[in-house]
């Protein structure tokens, strides 16, 4: 599988990456067995970048993930965490919350999660994150969603990345987020080496073209694209399909399937133009996947390997459901 450096790191990254949400139960369990097999099919599959986050089911995901990858050589797989939360343990004679979801994940509530973007949260994320996953050391960093704590973001968790990047413990810096405004003042204010970007640049939402992703390859960072399924609706629209973790507007879901309509005139799934439009732009490294068993690691992979004709794309700017330029952060 072709491989894209990050930034003018040393860190490379995969083109299709695994994200490792799911098997930290989101939404719903996730047997341990099924975790780990999907780990070990995006291993058969050529996927060397994995992403995680201690959000991700308090820490179950960095746990889970770190148990399959450990016995492999350390040099051969590049792993990728979060600051931003730091998870506290309940005070003594506190009980667990009761089983049910946990900020969308399935997990005992045995911590909190506490946003802490401080110098100090910051080292102690990590190595707290180090201690889950059992690793010797986490190739890529990403402030995560610091849409309500800019001013800190900036004054004190940035520079304290920029500082352990250049001791040398971590080997590249980012911010990872839902939106591109914050994001490309990163690319602006900062020496990031590449921003996760999740869900604006989709067959539905090309919101990043409007300044992040020419921001991104004017100053040679990289941007790593997630959620290009708009959360289940360029998956599989249909009625009550969701688009960003809500409902979908009917407006979207037409859209959507007008957009399968022209893929599948080509013989084309959706799915696998979904995934493969993001990496048509220079400055884009790798598509973040989320998966939680191998069928799904699997199909993502063989989809993604699928030809894509170029008049596809023809097709859907023919019809106006592909755009050159911009659209608006909501797809429309």
């Amino acid at each position: 599988m072709r491989r894209n450096r990050v930034g003018s790191s040393a860190v490379e990254v995969t083109e299709l990456s695994f994200g490792a949400a799911g098997i930290g139960n989101l939404f719903h369990e996730v047997d341990p067995a099924q975790a780990a097999a999907a780990v070990d099919a995006a291993w058969e599959k050529g996927v060397r970048y994995f992403d995680t986050a201690p959000h991700y089911g308090l820490g179950l995901s960095e746990r889970r993930l770190g148990e399959v990858l450990r016995p492999r050589p350390r040099d051969a797989y590049v792993v990728s965490t979060k600051v931003g939360r730091v998870l506290d343990p309940l005070p003594d004679g506190e009980p667990a919350a009761a089983d049910g979801l946990s900020e969308g994940f399935a997990v005992r509530a045995t911590h909190r999660r506490r946003w802490d973007f401080s110098a100090d949260g910051v080292r102690r994320s990590i190595e707290d994150s180090l201690e889950r996953l059992g690793l010797d050391r986490i190739d890529l960093v990403y402030l995560h969603d610091p849409d309500d704590h800019a001013e800190a973001a900036f004054r004190t968790a940035y520079p304290a990345l920029e500082k352990l990047r250049a001791e040398g413990v971590v080997g590249a810096i980012g911010a990872g987020m839902n939106q591109t405004a914050m994001l490309t003042r990163f690319l602006r204010d900062t020496d990031v080496d590449a921003v996760l970007c999740a869900g604006r640049y989709t067959l539905l939402d090309q919101s990043a073209l409007a300044e992040l992703l020419p921001e991104a390859a004017a100053r040679g960072r990289s941007v790593v694209v997630g959620g290009v399924f708009n959360s289940g609706l360029l998956a599989d629209p249909r009625p009550g399909a969701t688009y960003d973790y809500a409902a979908a507007p009917p407006a979207l879901l037409d859209r959507a399937l007008r957009i399968k309509a022209v893929t599948e005139a080509h013989g084309v799934p959706l799915r696998a133009a979904a995934l493969r439009y993001p990496l048509a732009h220079p400055a884009v490294a790798t598509v973040l996947v989320g998966t939680r068993s191998p069928d799904e690691m699997h199909d993502a992979a063989d989809l993604l390997s699928r030809e894509i004709p170029d008049v596809l794309w023809d097709d859907l700017r023919a019809e106006g459901l592909l755009s050159e330029g911009p659209l608006t952060e909501d797809g429309r």
